[in-house]
């Protein structure tokens, strides 16, 4: 089921009357079957936006359609989605069974089923997600990772065509998000179910999504796969997000038809105005040699799994880089590294879009 967003706005008035726009003018498509992950800081309107596609909110202006059908103005519970929220909204009183049965026991939509078809679902959804051997068991007995997939078979024992995920796995440990993300991906997968996932970690979009929406201040920012935003940010905001250690941001400035790094001309830019600018330059796009275009103080070396991944200070801030060669570095010693000048972002100073493409 294709989900099309149209121009939606959506604003709130805060106690002391000040209005926040928490959906500015989103218009981005769905397509059918596919996961689009709606990234973006706590605050930005991404769990807004989630409530409108829902129906438990109502755009002041703009529409949403699903397929052919306008459903701006359907009820939530017409709408034939599934929704999986942050607090698994488990009854602790029912059986897993029973949590999981529920929407079946109290038909919206005039799809009431004989008990039998009722059971069968259940244990369709129970083999799925493996919790066949909890479903006699009650809610507060189970781990927060047993929780979380009852939720999502609640949400997915109707055969809803659209499934709506907000913060799914914020409570739970590291481990069991990596588990619980690729369980998730499997089953859109099997299904072939059309998903917005809401997150506010790079690394959950980029390991479930075909799409992502960067989102800020209401408004997105930048629509496209995982690859297409992280080798090509249209903005400094953007670069920023993705990105584990994040993007090296730098100090330049255009002048006489040039790309000067500190007082170092690095490239030619003929046709583009005189300006500062901000130079985005991944970790993975620099090297450690005897004379290049970047000097800087090794701060200090962290170590993730095979990686070493230096910190030095440059122009005074923090810059990371992939130590490739045996010897290490020692604190306070200087390092003289090269960037790839193919892979080397330029954004504007003042408003953060990027310049060159």
């Amino acid at each position: 089921m294709e989900i099309r967003l149209k121009q939606l706005n959506k604003s709130y008035k805060t106690r002391d009357k000040k209005t926040i726009n928490a959906v500015k003018d989103i218009s981005i498509t769905v397509p059918d079957g596919k996961v689009l992950c709606l990234l973006g800081p706590s605050g930005c309107g991404k769990s807004t936006l989630l409530s409108l596609i829902n129906g438990l909110e109502k755009p002041e202006s703009g529409e949403i359609w699903f397929g052919e059908k306008n459903v701006t103005d359907v009820s939530p519970e017409k709408r034939g989605v599934g929704m999986v929220f942050q607090n698994y909204a488990l009854y602790s009183h029912m059986t897993v069974r029973q949590n999981i049965r529920m929407p079946l026991d109290n038909p919206v939509r005039g799809d009431a089923l004989p008990k039998e078809q009722k059971e069968k679902r259940v244990q369709e959804v129970a083999s799925m997600l493996r919790i066949e051997d909890t479903l006699d068991r009650r809610p507060d007995e189970l781990s927060g990772g047993q929780q979380q997939r009852v939720s999502i078979a609640r949400a997915l024992i109707r055969k809803p065509e659209i499934l709506l995920l907000d913060e799914p796995l914020s409570n739970l440990d590291k481990r069991l998000r990596v588990q619980i993300l690729n369980e998730i991906r499997s089953i859109q997968k099997i299904t072939g179910i059309t998903t917005v996932f809401v997150t506010h970690d790079q690394e959950e979009a980029m390991g479930i999504a075909d799409l992502i929406a960067v989102m800020k201040e209401g408004k997105i920012q930048q629509v496209g796969t995982p690859n297409e935003i992280y080798s090509n940010p249209s903005n400094v905001f953007t670069a920023q997000f993705l990105g584990n250690p994040e993007i090296n941001l730098l100090k330049g400035i255009i002048k006489d038809g040039g790309l000067f790094l500190n007082t170092q001309r690095i490239r030619d830019l003929f046709g583009v105005k005189d300006q500062e600018v901000v130079l985005g330059i991944r970790p993975e796009d620099v090297t450690v040699c005897e004379t290049g275009n970047i000097q800087g103080e090794i701060d200090h070396i962290d170590r993730n799994g095979k990686d070493r991944i230096v910190v030095a200070l440059v122009q005074g801030r923090p810059f990371h880089f992939y130590l490739t060669v045996m010897d290490e570095p020692a604190s306070g010693s200087k390092v003289c590294l090269q960037i790839n000048n193919d892979k080397l972002f330029v954004f504007s100073k003042d408003s953060g879009e990027r310049i060159l493409f």
